[in-house]
């Protein structure tokens, strides 16, 4: 898919995953005249849609377990209200549950590696399963985070980069920002 919009894909404003196409635009002409430029290229190509599995003009729309809004794709608050409604893990098969969860979600959670180390070593197998006052902490911190996520911005290439590096004994983490007008947003 990616060598059939290579221009859309550069220009930032189309998201493909696998065989998902997401049209990102401001306004509705501009939404009008990009889908048209997509669904020429799908003809041309001879390719096939579902139109079952479309939708057309949304201001926003769940992908993947994210929420896409204009330009900013953010959780899924389904998502958000499932975490909410997790207890304390009271085993490894529901700390490594709740830690896929996390790490689905590592784009939106800072620090990700160092809160969560006190609790990966809870699902060594070697390891007695218990939750101390200090894993609890950190479980506590992580659903915090997953809940309070904030949007990710769709890079804009014409703008300036930052790359924040965390480093720790246990872990090393890192975010890419984009430099905006008053401050550095995560992208």
């Amino acid at each position: 898919m990616n060598e059939i919009f290579p221009e859309e894909l550069s220009e930032g404003w189309l998201i493909i995953y696998i065989d998902d196409i997401i049209v990102c635009s401001k306004t509705w002409e501009e939404h009008m005249y990009r889908l048209s430029r997509i669904l020429t290229k799908i003809q041309s190509f001879n390719m096939k849609i579902s139109l079952k599995k479309c939708h057309f003009g949304f201001k926003e729309i769940k992908a993947l377990g994210h929420v896409v809004s204009g330009l900013s794709p953010g959780l899924d608050k389904n998502k958000v209200a499932e975490v909410l409604l997790k207890p304390i893990p009271q085993s490894k098969k529901e700390i490594k549950s709740f830690l896929g969860l996390a790490g689905y979600c590592r784009q939106h959670i800072k620090a990700l590696a160092s809160i969560g180390r006190r609790i990966y070593k809870l699902c060594d197998k070697n390891t007695v399963f218990e939750m101390t006052v200090d894993s609890v902490k950190a479980f506590e911190s992580l659903r915090k985070s997953l809940t309070t996520a904030p949007l990710l911005l769709m890079p804009d290439f014409k703008l300036q980069f930052k790359l924040y590096i965390d480093e720790s004994g246990d872990g090393l983490g890192a975010s890419l920002h984009q430099v905006q007008i008053l401050n550095d947003k995560p992208v």
